[in-house]
This record gives C-alpha cells, structure tokens and sequence, in this order.
C-alpha cells in the first residue's frame, strides 16, 4: 500500500493525494494549484498520475483547491467515478462550471486586449467540460461505509469547514488512513463541529493556520468596527468573499449587525451568481449548519443580488457608503477583480480580507501592504484602506486542530502535515510532536510513501538512498 502527496504537500493548495493498492488507484481530492505561479504552472502539466490508471476520485469538499482540478483531470481521461458527499456534488455544480466559465470569459478578455504572451490564450477547461464531469458524481451518506471494491473501502464523516466538507477514511489491506480535509472550527457560528474520529492507522491532516491562532475577539464586533468605520467616511466596502462559506457568513454577520443598527442602514451587494446559488442550497442542507430557517431567510435577505455582469458594471459607477461581497476569497478572479480596479485607488474605500490568502494571490499581496496590484495587464494603485480579518475564517487554528486530534483514542502510527504553507506545516509538526508525543512528518511534492503494518517508509530510503526510517 502506497500514498503519495501529489499536491497539498509544501503549498495550502492542489490538494492531490494518491492512494495505491496493489494495481488499484484512488484520488483523495483533485484540487487546482493556485496562488505563486509556479505552482499555478503545474495545472497546465501532464497529470503527475495517469487519469486511467485511477479508479476513483474521493473529494473531501467542494473548493476549487480541492476539486478545481477534476474537470481537467477527465478531460485527460479520467473516466471513473468521483465519490462525495451530496452537499459537495451540488456545490460542485456551482463552482466547477463557474470556474471554467470564469477561465474562458479570461482567455476572451485578455486576447482581446492582448496582453498575454500566449497566442491565443486558453483556459484550463471550459464550463462545458466542467459541467460533463458532474455526470461521474456518486453521493454518499455521512457514517455509511462504501465498499469501492478492488480492496478499497471508504467512509465519510462531517468535516465542518463549508457544506458538505468531509473527513475520508480510507480502508485497505487491513489498514485505514484518515484524511482530514479542511477541519472546520469547534465555535464556528455557522457550521456545526467537525466529527471526531476515535481512531486511524495513518493521518494527513491539514495546517492551513497551523501556526496561528485566531483573534478570540468577537468576530461580529470587530466586522462592524471596521465596517461603521469606512461607512461613516463615506467609503465603499469592498469584500471579496469565497462564493461558498465565507460569503453566507458575512451576510448573517451584517443582517445581525444591521438590526441592533451597529452599522448604518447601507445598500449591501451580494455580486456572485454563485454565491446566490450557493445561498440556496443552506435550506436544503439544514442539517449541516447552526442557523435556524428564519435566521437563514434573515440573513440571507440582507443583500440585493446582483446577476448580470451590467448591474455588476453599473456598481463601480455608485459612490460610497455601500458594501459590496464579490468572489473570489482571494482576489484571484471573477468579478470582485473590476471592483477592485474601480475602488482600489480611493483612499475613503476599504478593502476586508475575511479569511486566508494563498501566497502569489492578489490577497496576499494586498494583505502585505502593495501599493499596487497588477489586474488584467495592469497596475492598478492601492490607496483604500486595506484589512485582514482572520475571525471569520472557516478552518480550525492551531488550537482547534490539537483539540480535534486528542479525540482519537490511540496515536496513529505516522501523521502527515499537509495543505499549509511551509512555515505553518511545521509549526504544527512540532506542537502535535511536543504537546501529543505523535510520530510527525511534513511530506514533500510529489513524495510516495509505503504503509507498512506499523510504518510510513520514505521511497527514497527504501530504494538505498538512506537508511529506512521507523515510523510508529
């Protein structure tokens, strides 16, 4: 038995992981790289596993960093099914034909302006070939284990970070190996806790804020502090939100804030399609998050949804105070990208990061200060007043992520620190090593390992490059 770190291993995107059994081959998620462009680069290579050779694809949750990279991936000739929970297929149905709409509406833009060096410039994929492999989705049930046959057995359990997020266990050769996804938090005021798993053979577990914690003030305080502020000076507020998640939650936090008149009485935009769609499907999923069904219709009519991409143009010709949420959560594409263009330069503006930016991200840039930031060919400077807000992030801290792996009963033989950056993948090795006692590693791209009855074995130290490692 074998599993190699294929994406989610150095980077906080492309979450790819292979799992091998004898000839047998399944995918724990299919995920985009993006963010730096040499990891965005690796989108465009030839898959590092052969489609065909795989039987399966298993998606922990629907985000584009974990599923991104499917409709690319049966275009390469994937043609098995893709095993999820139900909430992740029809997010799925939003995110995966947006995104490669998104990819062909920016090939069109840039060929027309030309300013890319790619003659022409094509996307990844386009929505149609994202909306042809939606036909491979097969739902599954939380808690009801799925024999896969070839050796493979799998179960899904609540993960907590977005509708329909998933912890996978996988079973074979007599062994299971637990991946976390991306864990949700414990006190998130939409989401219920992720699932505690009482034990596993093997763990890889994410670290997206392995080495932060989270700001315990209240997060609804400090969104309407920073919201009354730019309001007040009659700026426009400008919030580029995950379509799914991140986007539902700052509509409840602003309805909230709205009726005790903690902020004032402004026009707020929900400028996705998706994100409305996505709206929607927390009715249908009410089983999976906090809000009861007049807290949903509360906080979900806080908003005037904006649909056509001229009443999404029409809001970059309005002045102040208004407050616009826009996808995507890290500036990356889609049409928050002409709001920042339009409202970047004021210095009255404020743009809020609510959540983790991806280095090499438009977010990540804006985060750390730029002055400028380069949007469709060009620099556009920043003058508005810029803020992170980590509060209202859907993934556990550190913290959380201790509490969670001291739920199973007994350690797992090896656990693997993933989908984090270097520095934050690290830092939680060594408080799991020290505050747990566990046997930890931080795998590298492209790494295979082989699970063993009681250990992970590096494929370099197998094949005499080094002495074997014990692992568990």
């Amino acid at each position: 038995m074998k599993l190699t770190f294929l994406g989610g291993a150095g980077t906080v995107t492309g979450s790819k992981y292979q799992v091998t059994s004898g000839s047998r081959s399944i995918l724990i998620d299919c995920g985009l790289f993006q963010g730096l462009k040499q990891l965005r680069l690796r989108n465009w290579m030839a898959p590092a596993v052969a489609p065909r050779d795989v039987d399966a694809v298993v998606l922990t949750h629907a985000h584009l960093d974990h599923s991104g990279y499917l409709p690319r991936f049966v275009k390469a000739g994937f043609a098995g099914p893709v095993y999820a929970s139900a909430a992740t297929r029809d997010v799925c149905a939003l995110l995966l034909p947006d995104a490669g709409h998104l990819q062909e509406e920016e090939a069109r833009y840039v060929n027309k302006r030309a300013f890319s060096k790619h003659k022409p410039a094509l996307p990844l994929y386009t929505e149609q070939e994202a909306r042809e492999c939606l036909k491979q989705f097969r739902p599954v049930a939380y808690g009801e284990p799925l024999d896969l046959g070839n050796g493979f057995r799998i179960a899904l359990q609540p993960a907590g970070h977005i509708l329909g997020a998933s912890i996978v266990t996988v079973c074979a050769q007599g062994r299971t190996i637990v991946f976390s996804g991306d864990l949700g938090r414990a006190d998130d005021r939409i989401m219920r806790p992720p699932a505690h798993i009482a034990e596993a053979d093997y763990l890889v577990v994410e670290s997206t804020y392995g080495n932060r914690r989270h700001d315990r003030a209240d997060p609804e305080t400090v969104l309407g502090g920073h919201l009354g502020r730019a309001l007040a000076r009659g700026g426009v507020v400008v919030l580029p939100a995950f379509a799914v998640g991140r986007a539902q939650a700052l509509l409840h936090h602003i309805a909230r804030l709205k009726a005790r008149r903690a902020i004032p009485d402004v026009p707020v935009f929900l400028n996705s399609p998706m994100a409305i769609d996505a709206t929607r499907l927390y009715t249908q999923y009410a089983a999976e998050h906090r809000l009861s069904p007049a807290q949903c219709r509360a906080s979900f009519s806080a908003a005037q949804q904006v649909h056509s991409a001229d009443e999404s143009r029409s809001l970059n010709s309005r002045s102040g105070p208004m407050i616009i949420i826009s996808a995507s959560g890290m500036a990356t594409g889609g049409r928050v990208l002409h709001h920042l263009k339009a409202f970047a330069p004021d210095a009255r503006n404020l743009i809020l990061l609510p959540g983790f930016q991806a280095a090499g991200t438009r977010g990540a840039s804006l985060a750390a200060g730029a002055d400028a930031i380069k949007i469709h060919g060009e620099y556009v400077p920043v003058r508005a007043e810029v803020v992170g807000m980590d509060g209202l992030s859907a993934h556990a801290d550190y913290v959380g992520i201790l509490d969670w792996l001291r739920h199973f009963g007994r350690p797992p033989h090896a656990t693997f620190v993933t989908h984090g950056e270097p520095a934050a993948a690290d830092e939680l090795r060594r408080r799991i090593e020290e505050t747990l006692h566990w046997t930890v590693r931080v795998p590298e791209h492209a790494e295979q390992v082989s699970i063993g009855a009681e250990r992970a074995v590096p494929q370099h130290e197998r094949s005499g490059h080094g002495a074997v490692a014990q692992i568990g």
